[in-house]
């Protein structure tokens, strides 16, 4: 059974099931085959530092290792601040009412690169609360550190909910123009008639 997100609008609260929009659906996609000569699907190998051995796929993985080069266990590892604190652990979305009462405006979601769309469904006169708005919150999946931006509009009575995370950009403009310091020229005169031709 698929976990529900209740949101809230005011006094009203809204049990919403979260359904994942396939992209793929939308736009099509494309797969590309790599195969030798014999027309065999070729499979990607890694090989190891020196280039004497073919690491087969699923031959390598992340780990973690402690200052004296032991591995370290997940489970031993802990999120913290940069004054060293414990980092607190924010709440999964699907724990708790999510309140929209806060919102944004169509620059905000176009700053935010958005990575899932979901269509809420079961959302009774959430379309109608909304009133044409954007509604934002910070949405995490699961309970965790870090917390995504999200979005929830409407659009022809169908409610959706956008997850992203915002661009950073960085203002890209024209230096000041500078002035090119000539080389100073030597002063002749054309009519100096002291120059020996006989030296070139």
């Amino acid at each position: 059974m698929p976990r529900s997100l209740v949101f809230t609008v005011g006094e009203a609260a809204y049990d919403t099931a979260p359904t994942k929009v396939d992209r793929r659906k939308l736009y099509g996609w494309a797969t590309t085959i790599a195969v030798d000569d014999a027309g065999s699907e070729c499979r990607l190998a890694s090989m190891d530092g020196s280039g004497t051995f073919i690491i087969p796929p699923g031959g390598t993985g992340l780990g973690v290792l402690g200052p004296d080069g032991e591995w370290v266990d997940r489970a031993q590892l802990r999120a913290v601040t940069i004054d060293g604190q414990d980092a607190p652990l924010l709440p999964s979305s699907f724990d708790g009412p999510i309140d929209l009462s806060q919102t944004a405006t169509a620059n905000d979601l176009l700053d935010h690169n958005i990575v899932s769309v979901y269509q809420l469904s079961g959302a009774s006169g959430l379309a109608d609360a909304l009133g044409g708005r954007i509604a934002s919150f910070e949405y995490c999946y699961r309970a965790g550190y870090v917390a995504s931006d999200a979005f929830v509009l409407a659009a022809d009575g169908e409610v959706f909910m956008l997850v992203g995370y915002k661009n950073t950009f960085e203002f890209v403009g024209l230096r000041q123009a500078e002035e090119v310091d000539e080389p100073d020229e030597p002063n002749i005169d054309d009519d100096d008639d002291d120059i020996d031709f006989s030296m070139f």
